[in-house]
């Protein structure tokens, strides 16, 4: 059986754009203000094909059970407590060696092309800043970097099935906008299974001690319309 294997998506542009708009919302540090975005949110939902669509209303329903402080709580205990579940995805491919430092450089050289500037808090490899960047940036340069990145991804998807995480449905939704996997990512994947990313503890830079290396990722404001 192929890893992760999936059926081609066939969304359109705006489908993309709204998919990975919500994702990167429901990927952020969970806060009130993302449960007020509730309503917006599943309104994007429903535009959307089935195989992207069921995945993000499981997530949004988690949203809807479950009170905030166990909402914190558990995307610390995931997300920050978990080297097989890091939102960084240059660290799957290069891990704390020089090479992820150029790598992170060129996210941000992808950023500044479409006119935009992160804050200098925030890593630019993060999922959720690469998918409201390929949302509201530049959506070619950012399926770009999704693709490019998609070993760590679908590494990110099966570490947060196993651990039976209730973001493992946002991953299974960014999957489902994105190609099957190819023999060579597979590959990959399966190497990334046995060995783990690159060991080298050499420091990020040039981003250097400055830049955030785990909590909240603050986003802008959504751009999804509300329907009447």
């Amino acid at each position: 059986m192929r890893i992760g294997s999936s059926k081609k998506a066939g969304l359109g542009d705006a489908e993309l754009a709204a998919a990975w708009q919500v994702a990167s919302l429901l990927l952020g540090y969970p806060d009130a203000e993302l449960l007020e975005r509730r309503p917006l949110l599943r309104r994007a939902v429903e535009g959307l094909p089935a195989s992207a669509a069921a995945p993000l209303g499981r997530f949004l329903d988690h949203l809807d059970a479950t009170p905030l402080r166990d909402l914190e709580s558990d995307y610390v205990a995931t997300f920050d407590h978990r080297k097989r579940c890091c939102l960084y995805l240059s660290y799957y491919a290069y891990g704390d060696t020089r090479k992820r430092g150029m790598a992170l450089l060129r996210f941000k050289q992808a950023y500044e092309a479409a006119g935009l500037v992160l804050d200098d808090g925030e890593l630019p490899d993060h999922l959720a800043v690469v998918l409201e960047f390929a949302a509201t940036g530049d959506l070619a340069q950012g399926r770009r970097l999704l693709l490019e990145h998609r070993a760590g991804l679908e590494l990110l998807r099966l570490a947060l099935t196993e651990c039976g995480s209730p973001w493992a449905a946002v991953l299974e939704a960014v999957s489902a906008t994105l190609p099957p996997l190819t023999g060579r990512t597979e590959e990959a994947v399966a190497r990334l299974i046995a060995e783990g990313p690159p060991e080298e503890e050499v420091g990020l830079d040039p981003y250097g001690s400055g830049a955030a290396a785990s909590g909240p990722v603050f986003l802008p404001d959504p751009v999804l319309e509300a329907r009447s």
